[in-house]
């Protein structure tokens, strides 16, 4: 039996006089704290990436990206799918917005593709594509959503020679974030430079499980991380130099997330620390505009070149900081030269559908904690957190996705911890709105609060996204 189920309980046994006032009373307070209310003006959303929803790969002067090779390499995807069609969002986004509408949000993420813009990654714009995304940022303010724009979510244009092993694309990257800023901050006021640097270096040219999906030597993997950040730094720099007054730039960013094994101080100052060094390529060097001792130790001979004026950049200051939440890393604290070591997952650790998405709901808490504890940061995001789910539609059409529910809810209290201990979190975008191409999987996960039946592309609402629907009317979680 829940608190609220007693509170219902003792209620309707003290209308019979069995019941104490005293324990009545004991009841309703248990009742009003199972509800965790989020602060006035936080902001609920949902995120969506380009490559991943649009479709309309060969329309309208869209240039070639890395993503479209790499999906259409024979074995590289689950199935053989691709982009090309996606949820054709492309065509849909009117009634994607109506989705958003009818769940209340008031922001949604979501990403650019670079090459509807710069078909090449440079040079030229193709206007047909910036009218496109007029039409779809029209289309949100028109319906009381405000966009929050992400610049980069990892589908990078060909036409860019050499990819992120050149310098240059990071200076590519730089013109194409002041073109982005200058034309569209009149209508969005929050740009987020990068989505998830791991992801299009570590994981496209180490392990190659993402596009390009090449297996390159540390020296070189080490200077795309670099030409990772910096392109960062140049997109703030511009953003700033081409935004209007009310334009505020952080990025997206999934830190590894270090968790206490226990609450202890020893293990907690050992998450903190994780934290710094465990982040060291990324986060870290931007927070700090540096690459700390440990890194350099670590990368011995293979250290990235950096160019003068490199850290000035990829230093620059930050509005705030968007936190991709999924799994946890747990550390304890020990007698080695670092301080920590990091836990190792037993073989019946739970997880969703997706086997690396682990289930840690402290996560979410101990994600913020870490970040602010480090850095100060004014202004939290969380820009991205969900999960996927072996949804399956009834007999008579539903979908019944209780173990999402029980996912969301669980995260989402940590993240209300995180607030009422002061922490500066002020908005969390679910990810995703609804089933897309999971890059790697396919359509064979699915992670949205919408199921989209992929022959018909109709979007029918889940049962999480009731839930989430609600979480929203009432600004609470319980």
């Amino acid at each position: 039996m829940t608190r609220r189920d007693f509170g219902k309980a003792a209620t309707t046994v003290a209308g019979t006089s069995l019941l104490p006032a005293g324990l009545v009373q004991f009841a309703r307070a248990a009742d009003h704290l199972s509800i965790r209310r989020f602060p006035k003006g936080f902001v609920w959303g949902c995120a969506t990436a380009s490559y991943q929803i649009e479709g309309g790969a060969n329309e309208d002067g869209r240039g070639e990206t890395n993503w479209d090779v790499y999906s259409h390499t024979p074995g590289k995807i689950h199935n053989n799918d691709n982009g090309d069609v996606a949820d054709d969002s492309y065509h849909l986004y009117k009634d994607d917005v109506q989705l958003l509408k009818n769940l209340g949000v008031g922001a949604y993420r979501m990403s650019l593709a670079w090459s509807r813009i710069f078909p090449t990654g440079k040079g030229q714009v193709n206007q047909k594509g910036v009218d496109y995304y007029d039409r779809v940022i029209d289309e949100l303010l028109k319906n009381g959503i405000e966009p929050y724009v992400t610049l980069f979510h990892w589908d990078l244009p060909t036409g860019l020679a050499g990819g992120w092993q050149s310098r240059d694309t990071s200076k590519a990257y730089g013109d194409y974030a002041a073109f982005v800023a200058k034309h569209f901050s009149d209508r969005v006021q929050n740009f987020m430079t990068i989505n998830e640097f791991i992801c299009f270096t570590d994981l496209g040219y180490l392990v190659g499980q993402k596009a390009p999906g090449m297996k390159l030597p540390p020296s070189e993997l080490f200077q795309i991380r670099h030409h990772g950040i910096l392109a960062h730094g140049l997109g703030v720099q511009a953003i700033r130099a081409n935004g209007n007054a009310k334009t505020k730039v952080g990025l997206a960013e999934n830190p590894n997330v270090f968790v206490p094994v226990m609450e202890t101080d020893e293990h907690v100052e050992a998450a903190k620390k994780a934290t710094r060094i465990g982040n060291a390529p990324f986060i870290t060097a931007l927070m700090e505009g540096k690459y700390i001792d440990e890194y350099l130790q670590t990368a011995g001979a293979h250290a990235p070149k950096v160019e003068a004026g490199d850290f000035k950049a990829i230093g620059s200051k930050l509005d705030f900081v968007g936190l991709n939440v999924y799994t946890p890393t747990y550390v304890r604290a020990d007698s080695s030269p670092l301080g920590f070591s990091v836990e190792h997952f037993q073989t019946n650790f739970p997880n969703m559908t997706s086997p690396w998405l682990r289930i840690g709901p402290e996560t979410a808490y101990w994600s913020v904690r870490n970040i602010c504890d480090n850095w100060k940061m004014p202004t939290l995001y969380v820009t991205e957190n969900g999960c996927s789910a072996d949804d399956v539609l009834t007999s008579d059409g539903r979908i019944e996705d209780t173990e999402r529910v029980m996912y969301l809810r669980n995260y989402l209290m940590n993240f209300h911890r995180a607030i009422s201990e002061g922490y500066p979190l002020k908005g969390y975008f679910l990810w995703s709105l609804m089933d897309n191409f999971e890059w790697e999987d396919g359509y064979n996960k699915r992670f949205g609060i919408h199921y989209v039946d992929y022959k018909t592309m109709k979007r029918t609402p889940k049962l999480s996204a009731e839930w989430y629907k609600q979480v929203i009317a009432h600004n609470a979680v319980e």
